[in-house]
């Protein structure tokens, strides 16, 4: 497939994507081309506003329109925000998954009122805690768009109503159409008039094509390989880029409760650790989810045999399996010993017996073809805006 042609308007989406189909990383997919085509029209309308101080002045009052990416699981929605974010070149920029998102806003919102200034019966808690995202984000990419409580959906009307009226753009990735969205939910007509500003100020971009490539990345695979790492490591790396594409990835980070999560390597939604990077150093449940909200597919070399004196590091690792089992991540590791053996002694062995049955359905075709298991919320306490 050639790649796009540069004229006045820059392609930098559709010429990424031309570049992986080039490469043999991707499969060319007309609707993925098709969804790209937007998100160059949303990004060159990002930068545009910037150049030259005329244009700053006549530009619109309302932001650029974005860009809402709906399909189901595999479709790559995630690798189009992946390349979007990436060749976006402003800095004002955010990328979070939704009910992370959300659970910020809440959490923000629970602080002010107890604030003098929220004790005020004038006070507006919506406008208080969009004000200071107004000044840092042109751009907010959120994942997994999806309204499942009363709690986001009783907020999702003012709080978005302030972010664009601020002239924030918003890209989003969900699994659920528009008109969809909090169907049979309590209340629903609350959540209607914002359905329709969505509409709005967003193009709906469907990705419902036949084939799950996610799904095809792992048919036919062995997912676990078990050995001494000189026999496994070759393995390991040809399925990392069986995954990737044979993209081989670059060093990546995220940001939980104000710590940096070291990704050695990332590509194409999978992420690539060494056990001791997950397991040896004091990581959380929250680090965790963190780490399952960002990436469809997790990579572990090394995972040792387990005694007394690797408890700490066999409880992180139950609990890390437990979340990516929770949320459908896929799972790719190689192991010292067999699962049955991963634990040395009857203490930990007993310990270990739901990780166990965990680890082996997560290497099941019917879980590997099955669609994420639910949000994971990061269990932020939620105070609604409503009075």
């Amino acid at each position: 497939m050639a790649r796009p042609r540069q004229g006045a308007a820059a392609t930098p989406v559709s010429t990424a994507l031309a570049a992986l189909v080039e490469s043999g990383a991707l499969t060319a997919d007309p609707l993925q081309t098709a969804a790209a085509t937007v998100l160059d029209r949303v990004a060159n309308g990002l930068v545009a506003p910037s150049k030259g101080l005329l244009g700053g002045l006549f530009s619109s009052p309302e932001p650029v329109k974005g860009a809402y990416l709906v399909g189901q699981v595999g479709r790559g929605k995630t690798m189009l925000m992946d390349l979007f974010f990436a060749e976006v070149p402003i800095a004002e920029k955010r990328r979070v998954h939704f009910h992370e998102f959300m659970d910020e806003m809440h959490a923000a919102i629970a602080v002010f009122r107890k604030s003098p200034r929220g004790k005020s019966e004038s006070a507006d808690p919506v406008a208080a805690v969009v004000a200071p995202l107004l000044k840092e984000v042109r751009l907010l990419c959120l994942d997994e768009f999806q309204v499942q409580d009363i709690t986001n959906a009783m907020l999702l009307g003012r709080l978005f109503e302030k972010l664009w009226a601020g002239r924030v753009t918003v890209v989003a990735t969900s699994n659920t159409p528009p008109d969809a969205l909090y169907r049979d939910g309590l209340n629903r007509e609350l959540v209607l008039p914002f359905i329709d500003e969505l509409k709005r100020f967003c193009d709906v971009v469907e990705l419902d094509g036949p084939t799950d490539y996610r799904r095809l990345k792992f048919e036919g695979e062995a997912v676990y390989q078990f050995g001494t790492w000189s026999e496994v490591d070759q393995a390991m790396d040809r399925l990392w880029l069986r995954l990737t594409g044979g993209v081989p990835g670059a060093r990546s980070e995220l940001r939980s409760l104000g710590r940096v999560i070291e990704v050695p390597r990332a590509a194409m939604g999978a992420a690539r650790f060494e056990f001791a990077a997950l397991c040896e150093k004091p990581l959380g449940a929250r680090d965790y989810l963190k780490i399952s909200h960002a990436f469809e597919a997790v990579m572990i070399d090394h995972v040792p045999q387990f005694d007394r004196l690797k408890s700490n590091a066999a409880k992180r690792f139950i609990q890390l399996v437990d979340t990516l089992y929770d949320r459908g991540v896929k799972l790719a590791a190689s192991f010292a010993v067999p699962l049955d053996a991963l634990a040395e002694d009857d203490k930990t062995r007993a310990e270990f017996q739901r990780c166990v049955s965990r680890l082996i359905e997560m290497q099941s075709a019917q879980y590997l073809a099955a669609a994420p298991r639910g949000d994971g919320e990061l269990g932020v306490s939620k105070e609604t805006a409503s009075s």
